[in-house]
């Protein structure tokens, strides 16, 4: 299973800094996500999906070592 973690705005809207999912694909995990967390659909969009630490498409596929990082947008300077 990928563990997910979540950061700020988008730790509020999941309830929890992190959690371990079973999807298979970066694209099924947003799905699932926005489908369970009705509250990420202002700001999951928004937000830089890190996998492993890096930015990927939606068909990069997720192991059971996955690390995912959902960070939505910081301000200041």
């Amino acid at each position: 299973m990928a563990r997910v973690r979540f950061f700020a705005a988008a730790e509020e809207a999941v309830g929890t800094d992190a959690q371990e999912r079973a999807e298979t694909s970066l694209g099924e995990l947003r799905a699932s996500l926005l489908a369970e967390h009705p509250a990420l659909t202002g700001i999951l969009p928004r937000c830089a999906v890190l996998v492993d630490g890096a930015r990927v498409d939606d068909d990069h596929a997720l192991g059971s070592d996955t690390l995912v990082d959902v960070l939505p947008p910081f301000a200041g300077g």
